[in-house]
């Protein structure tokens, strides 16, 4: 069995991923039944500017993490980035016309980037030696599972009660994956754990004098 902290991210990951598994198939649909000026086009705009976003932030947001001392600042980072994403699909709801759609897409990408650069920063940590490659298979093989069949009850619902009631749900299983991360909270390293402390002068790329 994965070790405490590795169990908790793999369920995290699960619940985050089976949220987005149930709008992913049926969201050009939405976007042309319920957006006005709906297309996909839009479709198509709404994934660059999301995959954009979130590919510019990943390296600078990793390498601010990797500066910093504490594995507190990547847990922070990873809470906050899934807490954030887990308000988009509420977003999608309210959205009217394609402009709410970018810039719903701008913070979902935002939210990916934090929550993808401190998970895998915890992960890669706390992952068993010598069982690198089945733990990542097991996160890997429960969210393709939890995404895949939960895209099929979001179309499912979609048919028989309307995108209100798979939005919803959706949003709800991401807030479940934030909630389930502060299991973790006793367990996550301070600057000064475990001989951990890097020097402030470190971070900063500060010489000393002389």
């Amino acid at each position: 069995m994965p070790n405490r902290v590795v169990k908790f991210l793999v369920l995290s990951d699960l619940s985050f991923w089976t949220g987005w598994g149930m709008i992913g198939p049926i969201f050009p649909i939405f976007l042309v039944q319920r957006i006005e000026g709906g297309s996909a086009l839009v479709a198509g705009l709404a994934a660059s500017i999301y995959l954009i976003v979130r590919s510019l932030l990943r390296v600078p947001i990793g390498i601010f993490l990797d500066a910093c001392p504490s594995e507190k600042d990547d847990y922070f980072v990873l809470f906050a980035g899934t807490f954030l994403t887990a308000l988009i699909p509420f977003g999608f709801l309210m959205a009217k016309v394609p402009v709410h759609i970018y810039m719903i897409e701008i913070i979902h990408g935002i939210g990916d980037a934090m929550n993808l650069s401190g998970w895998a920063a915890i992960f890669t940590r706390h992952i068993d030696r010598g069982k690198e490659s089945t733990e990542w298979g097991i996160d890997s093989t429960l969210i393709g599972i939890g995404a895949g069949i939960c895209g099929a009850i979001g179309g499912f619902v979609v048919v028989k009660y309307g995108f209100t009631p798979v939005f919803i749900a959706a949003g709800l299983f991401i807030i479940l994956g934030a909630f389930l991360l502060l299991a973790l909270k006793n367990d996550i390293k301070g600057v000064f754990d475990n001989g951990t402390h890097v020097p402030i002068k470190k971070i900063f790329g500060m010489k000393k004098d002389g």
